[in-house]
C-alpha cells in the first residue's frame, strides 16, 4: 500500500501542509470482492503544525458539506457534495472542491472498486505523519491507525461512487 501527496508546493505556507490519501481493501470472500476503501488524511506539517492541519482538514470538509462522526454519506444521493472518484487503468483519482489527487492502486483494489461501483471514504482530519507518501505502509500500521475509534469519530465517511472512462 502506498500514498500519493496532492499538495506539494510551498506545503509548509499553508496551515492544511501536505494531504496524502491511501487505498486498501478488505478480504475477499467466495461471494463477491472485498470492499474498497479510500481515506484522505493530512501530515499535519502545515505552517501552524499539526493542530492548524486538522483544523484546516475540518474546516474544508464540513465547508464542503460533509459531516463528522458516525454518519455515513452516501455521495451518489448527495450530488451537490463537490467530491468524485475516476478509477482506470491501476489509478485512483480523488477530485475534492479545491484538492485533486492521483495515487496507484492494486489491481485488487481497482476490481473490487469497479465490480461494487462505490468505495467507502474515509476522510481523517488527524494527522498521519507515520504514512509518508510514496512509502509502503504495512498492514498493522494502517489497522492501528484506521481502527482507533478517536480517528473514526472524528472523520467523514461516505459512499463515494466509481466513475470510469466510457470507451
Amino acid at each position: 500500500m502506498t500514498s500519493t501527496p496532492v499538495i506539494t508546493a510551498e506545503k509548509h505556507a499553508l496551515p492544511l501542509g501536505t494531504v496524502a490519501v491511501i487505498p486498501w481493501a478488505s478480504d475477499p470472500d467466495s461471494d463477491e470482492a472485498g470492499i474498497p476503501f479510500l481515506m484522505l488524511y493530512p501530515l499535519g506539517d502545515g505552517s501552524e503544525g499539526a493542530e492548524g492541519s486538522t483544523e484546516a482538514m475540518r474546516s474544508m470538509l464540513v465547508s464542503m458539506g460533509l459531516s463528522m462522526g458516525d454518519e455515513l454519506m452516501d455521495l451518489s444521493k448527495q450530488p451537490r457534495i463537490p467530491i468524485s472518484l475516476l478509477v482506470e487503468g491501476g489509478q485512483a483519482v480523488l477530485t475534492l472542491s479545491s484538492l485533486k489527487v492521483q495515487c496507484p492502486v492494486p489491481p485488487e483494489w481497482e476490481q473490487a472498486a469497479k465490480g461494487c461501483g462505490q468505495v467507502y471514504f474515509i476522510s481523517a482530519v488527524r494527522p498521519w505523519p507515520v504514512a509518508v507518501p510514496g512509502r509502503p505502509v504495512d498492514e498493522e500500521t494502517l489497522r492501528s491507525y484506521v481502527g482507533d475509534t478517536s480517528l473514526l469519530e472524528t472523520s467523514a465517511h461516505c459512499l463515494l461512487p466509481v466513475r470510469s472512462l466510457r470507451v
